[in-house]
């Protein structure tokens, strides 16, 4: 058996980590300069998304040997609609960083990492598969799979986000959910440090956005958080993206090829996270090459979750900003901080339970 991965982002290299475990050295193709060679942004590892664990630093290091160090344990989230405030707290979650750091996850799988990195590459997805007897698409998107007509396109995403410098909590993270601020989308603060953050802005690219321009929003928004914050907030570092595919493969596996995170779908539509499932999917395309395990059974639960984010996302799209004022309020209370951090409750697949009929009869 002669493995290729095509891609050396979180699910290629932890494919790659789980199969060297095993004795099996993959070849690893990256057509950037280096892990990470992307633009820095923060992200969350979120519990409320993972049920039913609560732990995934813990879960990843036990369970599979994978060992990631986050910037922080999330402690306290703070959630705006356009007049209300919900602050949950307890353990929810970390947070950590993204691309060209040398403390971003990538950055950290890589040096758990035996196998050789082949960077610049240019071998393309047919190359590989005839020099190779299995390949592990894990090319951070999902275009190889779009031409395979192996991926369902939901909608597609703009992005805005930047590092700013000021005076941060790192165990608080915030979100927006005003749609003067981000129509039908959402805003968010994520810290790297006591000194950094990660302040980012999306919108979904659906019709009712057709006239909307994120960079006309930044601004607003922008002058929104520094109002807030009561801070300058001065940008060092920025990116932007634009129409990035949202989806899901149809099937995880083709013949000898194995899809895996984004090229996969392991992107959530709700709130756009997706490490997860991203690391996950990497190690399960590993067990299934070792044959420890089925692949499409072991993606059965990731991909549900997408299913049920699918369907909080589309639900954002019926609300206004008095129906976020009015979860925003509810989610302020004991009742709300016990929900987010229990184990029984599986918050995602009961509200997507939940607001099914609401959106059918919307569509109607």
């Amino acid at each position: 058996m002669n493995i290729a991965i095509m891609g050396a982002g979180l699910s290629g290299l932890a494919c790659a980590i789980t199969l060297e475990k095993a004795g099996i050295r993959p070849a690893i193709f990256e057509k950037r300069s280096q892990v990470g060679d992307r633009f820095v942004n923060g992200e969350a590892l979120l519990s409320i998304f993972t049920h039913p664990d609560r732990d995934n630093i813990a879960t990843f290091s036990d369970q599979y040997g994978i060992y990631l160090s986050p910037t922080s344990h999330i402690q306290r989230m703070e959630l705006f609609s356009k007049n209300k405030k919900a602050v949950i707290e307890g353990h929810l979650g970390f947070s950590n960083i993204r691309g060209r750091e040398q403390d971003s996850f990538e950055a950290q799988l890589e040096r758990q990492t035996k196998s050789t990195i082949k960077f610049h590459s240019e071998e393309t997805y047919e190359q590989l598969l005839s020099d190779y007897t299995h390949v592990v698409l894990a090319a951070g998107d999902g275009a190889y799979s779009k031409s395979m007509k192996n991926f369902r396109e939901d909608f597609t995403v703009s992005i805005k986000g930047v590092t700013i410098s000021g005076k941060f909590d790192r165990y608080t993270v915030m979100s927006w959910l005003d749609y003067d601020l981000a129509p039908f989308g959402y805003g968010f603060l994520i810290p790297y440090s006591e000194k950094e953050a990660n302040l980012s802005i999306a919108i979904p690219d659906i019709p009712k956005n057709a006239h909307v321009h994120i960079s006309d929003l930044w601004d607003v928004f922008y002058q929104k958080v520094r109002s807030q914050l009561v801070q300058n907030l001065p940008i060092t570092d920025q990116f932007q993206i634009t129409q990035y595919p949202i989806g899901i493969c149809n099937s995880p596996r083709i013949g000898n090829t194995y899809f895996v995170g984004n090229c996969y779908g392991s992107m959530m539509p709700f709130m756009g996270f997706g490490q997860y499932a991203a690391i996950l999917s990497g190690v399960y395309a590993a067990y299934d090459l070792c044959g420890m395990g089925n692949y499409e059974e072991l993606m059965k639960p990731l991909r549900q979750s997408y299913e049920n984010s699918l369907v909080l996302r589309k639900a954002m799209e019926q609300l206004s900003n008095e129906g976020l004022d009015r979860i925003i309020h509810s989610l302020q209370g004991d009742w709300a901080d016990k929900l987010f951090q229990s184990h029984r409750i599986n918050p995602l697949k009961i509200a997507s339970y939940l607001l099914r009929p609401y959106i059918k009869l919307k569509n109607e």
